[in-house]
């Protein structure tokens, strides 16, 4: 008889929902472990060229990757570790107890959803919280060369701006409107496509319609000649938000943060596509865990003794690496305006979702 529950029971729930936790867990242990030690010792040397850093800038290199590392790999370890727990169940012969005892192919993989549920949930607000902080705070420590950066919590790095014909570059921007600081600024001053003066400051901030800029070195290419300055007023007409608005990274803003610069690009007129991409993705990306026990499931079913089950699970491991590559295909289409935003953030979830539960049901059920 067909137990129509959909927990038939709790104590099947909680030991597949504990060897699902346990071997995801290991996995993206191993894999975090595994990719900060080749990360670390590729970047090392460039952090330790640095005078001053040694080894306490090592560790917060470390601690500064690892939470973009469990961000990234998170989706690609729970796919494994469901292969495991499921390949295992398989080869013990409890999927085929499971059924015996009248549970669906659905009801098994019910609890492992549930779960995913909460991964998904965790993954979210540890985006919002650690992972966004983290990846500002890297990218401008290691545009910076690994030198000692400003902390601030809306810091962008390394931003350009194209005034007229002359291209800005900035280091560093802390700060919005009239409140805005910039450091390592560099001004281009182009003619008629030809370079007439680069302009270094230490620092630049908003003076009325133009910007102070102080501590200044001025290189004329005609005279070849270099003049300093204590200050000088520079970019006529160029508003603060151009330079907070040159550079929005989704990967580094939070979403409601997000959100906001994307009204402010529209007011502004320019083009947010790519933000408004990366703005749902931060909702399908964690949601992905969803996927991966429906895409794993494969694995599950099918007698043990068969000696298919190698097979299966290289088959449920094709359909995550295939989810993988088609979603990063999919924001990268949005990302150049190929797809509307909402259609690249979600149509992969959706697809595979589709496909997950169209393979469980025409084997399984």
């Amino acid at each position: 008889m067909i137990n129509l529950r959909f927990f038939p029971s709790k104590r099947i729930a909680f030991y597949t929902v504990k060897l699902f936790l346990t071997r995801s867990l290991a996995v993206l242990v191993s894999l975090v472990l595994i990719l900060m030690t080749l990360d670390l010792l590729g970047e090392s040397g460039k952090i330790l060229a640095v005078p001053g850093n040694g080894d306490a800038q090592l560790w917060q290199y470390v601690a500064l990757r690892i939470p973009l590392l469990v961000s990234r790999f998170m989706p690609f370890s729970v796919l494994l570790g469901t292969l495991i727990a499921f390949a295992s169940l398989n080869q013990h012969s409890e999927v085929v107890a499971m059924k015996a005892a009248g549970m669906s192919a659905h009801q098994i993989l019910a609890p492992l959803i549930v779960a995913s549920l909460g991964i998904a949930a965790v993954a979210f607000a540890f985006n919002e919280t650690v992972v966004v902080k983290a990846a500002r705070t890297v990218t401008a420590w290691s545009d910076n060369d690994y030198r000692p950066i400003p902390p601030a919590s809306d810091l962008l790095s390394n931003v350009w701006v194209l005034a007229g014909d002359d291209l800005v570059r900035a280091r560093h921007v802390v700060g919005q409107g009239n409140q805005l600081r910039a450091t390592g600024l560099t001004l281009y001053d182009r003619e008629g496509g030809t370079l007439r003066q680069v302009i270094d400051a230490e620092r630049a901030r908003p003076a009325g319609n133009a910007w102070l800029l102080e501590n200044v070195r001025i290189y004329d290419t005609t005279m070849n000649l270099m003049v300093r300055k204590r200050q000088m007023f520079a970019l006529q007409g160029v508003e603060p938000d151009r330079l907070t608005l040159a550079k929005v990274d989704p990967e580094q803003l939070d979403f409601f943060t997000l959100r906001d610069r994307i009204g402010q690009l529209e007011r502004a007129g320019r083009q947010a596509d790519e933000a408004r991409a990366g703005m749902w993705h931060k909702i399908s990306g964690p949601l992905s865990t969803l996927l991966m026990p429906l895409l794993a499931a494969v694995a599950a079913f099918g007698l043990a003794r068969s000696g298919q089950v190698l097979l299966r699970a290289t088959v449920g491991m094709a359909l995550g690496f295939a989810y993988f590559v088609a979603d990063n295909f999919s924001l990268a289409m949005g990302n150049v305006g190929a797809y509307p935003p909402l259609l690249a953030a979600w149509a992969p979830f959706i697809l595979f979702l589709l496909i997950g539960e169209t393979v469980l049901v025409r084997s399984e059920e």
